[in-house]
């Protein structure tokens, strides 16, 4: 069975695109694709998949490939699987409140104000992206 990038944007015109993609162990990881030598991965944590998320509904990045975007029933899934292995009940309630609202088709702002709550209030999801990119496309 082939696991399937799910790319959420580019990071620039011309940059690589990143994305996630589930694992046979049910976790998720952060790809990065167009990159000399095929797409690079490495396992994400609950704090990556939250900032895909995050890039997905501010629209922060340029648009991914046609053929690999995450749709917004992939974002939502990519939550509700962070929201079901939360490491405590508060984390897991504001991973709710984000699933009901991607569920339910909120307004984007709704959906990014309570993203950002589970997230960590003031984090910049632009930022982490780029810098766990960053690992993954200096040569070795």
């Amino acid at each position: 069975m082939e696991i399937v990038a799910c790319a959420v944007g580019r990071l620039g015109p011309d940059g690589p695109w990143v994305g996630f993609a589930p694992t046979l162990d049910d976790t998720y990881a952060l790809v990065v694709g167009t990159l000399p030598g095929g797409p690079r991965q490495v396992v994400a944590d609950p704090d990556d998949l939250l900032a895909l998320a995050l890039a997905y509904f501010e629209e922060a990045l340029d648009p991914p490939p046609d053929e690999l975007a995450a749709t917004h029933g992939d974002i939502g899934a990519l939550v509700r699987h962070l929201a079901e292995h939360a490491p405590d009940d508060a984390q897991r309630r504001l991973l709710g409140e984000a699933v009901d609202a991607i569920d339910d088709g909120l307004a984007a702002e709704t959906t990014i104000a309570r993203l950002s709550r589970a997230f960590g209030d003031g984090a910049d999801a632009i930022v982490r992206i780029r810098r766990r990119v960053s690992g993954l496309v200096q040569p070795a």
